[in-house]
């Protein structure tokens, strides 16, 4: 299971360069740009080590999908305090679901 492990870091890593493209995107300053290109190059790393250590292409990119939309919606609402309307919060709810699923064993 080395892959879950990678795919965990694949969505930090990812998550994380989402919080400088958003910061690139409202300062405009250039190290945000730097630190979010870096940590998408990062990120990539992590996501070929875990098809390579056993995610397979659909499982893993079904996981790292949902996960990182998730991650994704709750930075933007929790820190960016971007609006969600209850349909999207119901598409969360669903797809959290989807990854209990596809997870269980």
């Amino acid at each position: 299971m080395l892959w879950l492990g990678l795919l965990v870091l694949l969505i930090i890593a990812e998550s994380v360069a989402d919080i400088f493209a958003k910061e690139y995107s409202l300062q405009d300053k250039p190290i945000f740009l730097a630190g979010a290109f870096i940590l998408y190059f990062v990120a990539t790393g992590f996501w070929l080590w875990s098809i390579k250590s056993g995610s397979g292409l659909a499982r893993g990119v079904i996981i790292f999908s949902l996960a990182s939309t998730l991650v994704a919606i709750i930075i933007g609402w929790g820190f960016y305090h971007e609006n969600l309307s209850m349909r999207q919060v119901a598409g969360m709810l669903i797809g959290v679901l989807a990854l209990v699923l596809i997870l269980w064993e």
